[in-house]
């Protein structure tokens, strides 16, 4: 038997686009059959606009970016873009196939790009190093199909308000379609996964299905202080309650996850404290973990979920077959297990129904009432709201934390009730937070009973 031939990164990218490359897809996009969209019209041409014009953006380029942007390049999608803020740590390899040992340290973006790039031929994929925050609407508003392989919620939700902030109605209220980006998200956890398709404005947003998202866990403070059990309470101490006593690298230096210099220091003194109450199993691994909220990515359900995401990019892109009406969940811990359903539209979302959301309080109540019903809510989930509102005619900053100057001057209002503050029945509360890329709105409804 003759030995195995060893493969190599380096790929030819030179060859030409040979008759045969799209063949397959020319089978799908080419006839007609009984699955196909009412508009579909099976023509050459379809696959020329995949390949020439349609722009796909894909945001992260972790383990579900990786398996999307092999998925999309071969399936006929030769001008995309990637946004991912993050660089490459030695856990990443055993799962992120673009990458090598070389790669380490280095913008996830930039070698995801470079590395397609040199094995599809004709792909063209742009890399950006940054947070999508660091784009407007402009750029946003360039794409034809947005795909997302995040591992964060705030960031998905950010996402939505974007392209929701990107929609147009004409005069009777009607939405303008050409203004409508689809969002195809997708997700996993472990064995589990889920792929979800939006059409802004039309089908059901992120922020519908909020409630489906489970709140962090958090450990109760008296747990962490005084009885810790687990290696995540003694990481959970030194992050909540060392960092802020000791500021090990400064005054307002905040935890950066992706700093190995601050999870070292995290976990050096997470070890110390585990020494003391006996508690063995506290690791860097666990430390970065825990700080970051990592959740367990096991590579097969990437490659799935990735695999259904890109399924359905090509029907919308071509309309070659109906795209999934509009959640599908997919399940392999025992067996395989999939099942897809039709989420339903929330009629008063906070974020796309397009109206104010009533806040239902007393007069008696404290605006700290009101800070931690945005933040407990599971339909609101915010993470550090900043509350403004007007009062005779002028702007007034009920509280901001992101802010230290005005955390400081507004933190007094928090025991102050909502009569004190001078907040009337019907007013109206604008909410800022990091889940929005724009501000929501609010309408004060007292209810004394």
């Amino acid at each position: 038997m003759s030995e195995p031939m060893e493969q190599s990164d380096e790929y030819d990218s030179n060859i030409s686009d040979y008759p045969s490359r799209w063949l397959h897809l020319r089978k799908v996009l080419e006839r007609g059959g009984p699955f196909c969209h009412p508009d579909f019209d099976p023509c050459p041409d379809t696959l020329n606009f995949m390949k020439a014009n349609c722009k796909i953006l894909v945001i992260g380029a972790g383990g579900l970016g990786c398996e999307l942007l092999k998925d999309l390049a071969y399936s006929g999608f030769l001008n995309i873009e990637v946004i991912d803020m993050d660089t490459i740590d030695v856990s990443n390899l055993n799962r992120q196939f673009l990458f090598r040992e070389k790669d380490v340290g280095k913008p996830k973006a930039n070698v995801a790009a470079e590395f397609i790039n040199k094995r599809i031929p004709g792909c063209v994929v742009v890399p950006h190093y940054c947070r999508i925050e660091d784009f407007d609407a402009d750029f946003y508003r360039m794409f034809h199909i947005v795909v997302c392989g995040l591992d964060s919620i705030v960031a998905r939700r950010w996402i939505n308000g974007m392209f929701l902030s990107l929609l147009e109605f004409n005069d009777q209220g009607e939405l303008d379609q050409t203004t409508m980006v689809p969002i195809v998200d997708g997700g996993t956890e472990g064995f589990k996964g889920n792929v979800r398709v939006i059409l802004p404005g039309m089908t059901p947003c992120i922020e519908c299905t909020l409630d489906l998202y489970p709140p962090q866990v958090n450990f109760p403070m008296c747990t962490i202080a005084h009885t810790p059990r687990l290696p995540e309470h003694c990481i959970e101490y030194v992050k909540i309650l060392l960092w802020p006593q000791e500021k090990p690298f400064g005054l307002d230096v905040q935890i950066d996850g992706d700093d190995p210099v601050h999870i070292k220091w995290i976990f050096n003194k997470a070890v110390e404290r585990g020494k003391d109450y006996g508690i063995e199993g506290v690791t860097y691994r666990l430390t970065q973990g825990v700080i970051k909220r990592i959740i367990p990515a096991v590579a097969s359900t990437n490659a799935v979920i990735a695999a259904a995401c890109t399924l359905e990019v090509l029907k919308l892109a071509s309309s070659c077959c109906m795209p999934l009406n509009n959640y599908m969940i997919f399940n392999d811990a025992e067996g395989i297990y999939t099942y897809a359903y039709e989420a339903e539209k929330k009629e008063d979302c906070i974020v796309c129904s397009l109206r104010p959301q009533k806040l239902k309080f007393r007069k008696s109540d404290k605006l700290q009432d009101v800070l931690d019903y945005l933040k407990e809510n599971s339909a609101l989930q915010m993470r550090a709201p900043g509350l403004t509102t007007s009062v005779g005619g002028k702007n007034k900053t009920l509280y901001m934390s992101t802010v230290k100057s005005i955390e400081v001057a507004t933190k007094p209002n928090l025991q102050k009730t909502l009569d004190e503050l001078d907040i009337q029945n019907g007013q109206e509360i604008v909410v800022a937070d990091a889940t929005s890329p724009n501000p929501l709105i609010f309408k004060m409804q007292y209810d004394e009973k």
